[in-house]
């Protein structure tokens, strides 16, 4: 009896050894698979299209066009894949244009792959935690710069109105945008009015209220990596758009705030982009305007239209600023 318990006991150990065996060599297999992923993802990063340029770049001292491509939460990986291969035969982007796609985060790695070079890649959102922890279905800024990512969207009004959940209010948002900030990244700060507080006359004020708290928070070298996006918000899927004298007027209040609340060599640099319904029939009249210098283009960025944007400002020359006390108009 003995006997046969001692021999229980070896078959036993020999299966927990197997199976630790197993284990080891599945946990093995899975990471050089992950390596394997991660390499092959490195190799396609740096095998993506070159992308090329026309026409003049901007001349130093004037501000470079920022046209942004808001996905939002849209496209299969079939239908994205095939934006992309869209976007690589479109042709070259004009030298004074920067131009960044902002996708949903499971498609960030399709654009990180096959995107060409000279469009930045977005997120469309980072969260508010500093560190990586335990903040669950969040992502970091600092995961976003690591997996590749230039620039994120920050207070965009569908996320400050919430869905069926309690929106961002103004100091989260400027909470986010320094986070963002010092993790590395640019950001594409939105702001901008609803319709009734348009209607009231209270544009300003509320565009003022939206932009204090990261006047607070942010240094003045912070700025050189902000972009502020006016998106009136009742002009943002609605087919509806400011005149381009409205979103000028608005543009020009935005920077004379800029200039009065933080500095005015923050106000003459930072670039501020339009996002309310923006196409390729109304693109080139709205970025004429001398204190627009780009657009957040939602919609429109999931056709080829976008490309018409882009180009849009091909004909239009980058606004300098007149002087300190003068934040609008071209040199």
């Amino acid at each position: 009896r003995r006997k046969d318990i001692t021999i229980q006991l070896i078959m036993g150990q020999n299966k927990k050894s197997t199976a630790i065996a197993v284990g080891a060599s599945a946990i093995a297999i899975g990471i050089a698979t992950y390596a394997r992923s991660a390499a092959s993802s490195l190799k396609k990063r740096g095998s993506r299209p070159t992308g090329s340029s026309t026409g003049e770049p901007a001349k130093e001292g004037e501000r470079k066009y920022l046209i942004g491509g808001n996905w939002k939460c849209n496209g299969t990986v079939e239908s994205a894949n095939e934006l992309i291969g869209v976007l690589n035969k479109a042709g070259p982007i004009p030298a004074n244009v920067e131009v960044a796609i902002a996708a949903p985060y499971i498609h960030l790695g399709l654009l990180l792959t096959g995107l060409r070079k000279d469009i930045a890649v977005c997120a469309q959102d980072c969260g508010a935690n500093e560190k990586m922890g335990a903040y669950t279905g969040e992502v970091s800024a600092a995961q976003l710069l690591d997996f590749g990512c230039t620039w994120v969207i920050i207070g965009h009004s569908e996320r400050r109105e919430g869905f069926q959940m309690a929106g961002e209010d103004d100091e989260l948002v400027a909470k986010k945008v320094k986070l963002a900030l010092d993790a590395g990244l640019k950001v594409m700060f939105a702001i901008g009015e609803k319709k009734e507080e348009r209607e009231a006359g209270t544009t300003m004020d509320v565009c003022a209220k939206q932009l204090e708290p990261a006047s607070k928070l942010l240094d003045e070298s912070d700025w050189e990596n902000v972009a502020i996006a006016y998106e009136p918000v009742w002009a943002i899927g609605t087919g509806l758009t400011a005149t381009p004298e409205m979103a000028q007027e608005t543009h020009a209040g935005i920077r004379q705030w800029v200039s009065d609340n933080v500095s005015a060599k923050v106000a003459k640099e930072v670039r501020i982009q339009y996002g309310g319904s923006m196409k390729g029939a109304n693109a080139e009249e709205l970025l004429a305007q001398p204190d627009i210098d780009g657009g957040l283009i939602g919609g429109a960025s999931l056709k080829a239209d976008f490309f018409n944007i882009i180009n849009g400002a091909l004909n239009s020359s980058t606004r300098e600023v007149v002087d300190e006390t003068a934040c609008a108009g071209k040199k």
